[in-house]
């Protein structure tokens, strides 16, 4: 994850007052949608609304040891994003310690992702779930859970606690009687999940709103029945969870219905964010048949505010790169992503949310590409012509679900696990050839701290820093 302190940094930013726009209600997004999910409408969060917003990422290039983490950390919600990195964290520890060893042996089948998503962000509520796919773990490996925060009473709230303390005992009941007699529901694994407070809070850790005020109760596989079962999820109409709902709860149940047009957490300060806003004064006329040319990528952005520290580097020594972005960055920091492209910088694809797109369907993998290029255009105006797959990983299903060019690498700097700049750079200066394309991840700080260096060195060894998609035009 980025290196920095969350708490102290975070007492510093302030209140949220930007619109954070809803969109109409649609259904939910199938792309990392718990199975079994309800069809009730929901109401979709911009993200990029959000002042302040930082998305916090660790992810791995590495395929022998593949992970992929990310949550928001947002001004104000100090205590919900500490939970939030606890709880990645830990599911990151067990990971690599069980399925990764220290890193770098291979164990069939590991592979760690966790996603997030806005469930509401308006008024003085805050929701977010995280989804997990852990392949190394028994079932399916998936698991979600929904972290609230509110902001009149400056405290982290759990799922279970949009529900009223003297109500809980209904509330339970009224999911008991859905949930009986569905197929692969046992009665007694039912009971004994639901049986006492310590239980119901681990099993009820994945609820959320639908746009019309139903309640969604989400159960991991396994959880209440054979696994083969899958998951499953309960919806309680507006008429009946309202009454039991906790003071916060209808809060949250009132701003995902009808949201406020602002965000307000009670932070003190929110900076503007800093983002270049320089342009490219024409097409790059490098010619890599006559000159040395390198292309250097960056993985995993757009992050604030690493990225705007690059693109500061690139525009001082006139280079272009190409960017791999991910789409549930992109949809956070369109405007970063604008302020690329408008700098000479190219925009690729690097999917939705990190996975190993080899052990998707065409389907899902189509997804993942698709709409991460749709994010890229509605930042840009243009759609992304290259890909790189998430850990380098590539079939002959995966070339078949789109018809993106894809891009590997030729230096691996190993940036996301070498937090050195003078060793990032090193490697750079010292392995790059001309028409090499160099792996880089602009979501690392100390990985953008070492881009000066590279750029001095190489520039005055006579190097130009192109596109990839320019140096395959002219080489």
């Amino acid at each position: 994850m980025r290196s920095r302190t969350l708490l102290p940094a975070l007492l510093l930013l302030g209140s949220l007052t930007s619109a954070c726009a809803h969109g109409t209600s649609e259904p939910p997004v199938t792309d990392g949608a718990r199975p079994g999910s309800s069809p009730s409408p929901v109401r979709t969060v911009d993200p990029s609304k959000i002042k302040g917003l930082e998305i916090v990422d660790d992810n791995s290039e590495n395929s022998s040891c593949p992970f992929a983490t990310s949550y928001p950390d947002v001004p104000g919600a100090e205590a919900m994003t500490a939970t939030m990195k606890k709880d990645v964290e830990r599911r990151l520890a067990i990971f690599r310690s069980g399925a990764c060893s220290d890193g770098s042996d291979s164990v069939a089948g590991g592979e760690l992702n966790i996603s997030h998503q806005f469930l509401v962000a308006s008024g003085d509520v805050l929701g977010v779930r995280l989804t997990t796919q852990d392949h190394s773990a028994a079932s399916d490996g998936q698991s979600a859970a929904t972290y609230w925060y509110d902001g009149r009473a400056g405290a982290s709230r759990t799922a279970l606690g949009l529900v009223a303390g003297a109500s809980r005992d209904a509330f339970v009941a009224a999911v008991k009687d859905q949930l009986r007699g569905r197929e692969g529901v046992d009665a007694a694994t039912l009971d004994a999940t639901l049986s006492g407070p310590e239980a119901r809070a681990a099993a009820l850790d994945d609820m959320d709103f639908t746009a019309d005020g139903a309640l969604r109760v989400n159960l991991d596989r396994g959880e209440v029945g054979a696994p083969p079962a899958g998951a499953y999820t309960v919806t309680l109409p507006e008429a009946t969870i309202t009454p039991w709902l906790s003071g916060f709860g209808k809060r949250a149940q009132r701003q995902t219905v009808s949201p406020s047009p602002s965000l307000d957490l009670g932070a003190p300060h929110v900076p503007a964010p800093a983002v270049p806003t320089r342009t490219a004064s024409g097409d790059d006329d490098t010619d890599c048949e006559k000159v040395k040319c390198l292309a250097l990528t960056f993985d995993d952005g757009p992050a604030a505010p690493e990225t705007a520290t690059l693109l500061t580097y690139l525009a001082q020594y006139r280079a272009r790169v190409t960017f791999f972005t991910v789409g549930q960055n992109v949809a956070a920091h369109p405007d970063l992503v604008r302020a690329e492209a408008k700098a000479g910088h190219e925009v690729g694809n690097h999917s939705w949310n990190h996975p190993d797109l080899t052990r998707l369907t065409r389907e899902q993998i189509a997804s993942q590409l698709d709409r991460t290029s749709a994010a890229v255009k509605a930042a840009t105006g243009t759609t992304p012509t290259l890909f790189r797959p998430p850990y380098g990983a590539i079939s002959p299903v995966v070339r078949a679900a789109t018809r993106l060019s894809p891009v590997l690498w030729d230096v691996d700097t190993e940036d996301w696990k070498y937090r050195d700049p003078a060793k990032v750079a090193r490697t750079v200066i010292t392995q790059a050839h001309p028409d090499d394309v160099v792996l880089l991840h602009d979501i690392h700080p100390t990985s953008v701290a070492a881009v000066p260096e590279i750029l001095r060195t190489l520039t005055a060894r006579g190097y130009h820093f192109v596109t990839v998609s320019h140096l395959r035009a002219t080489m």
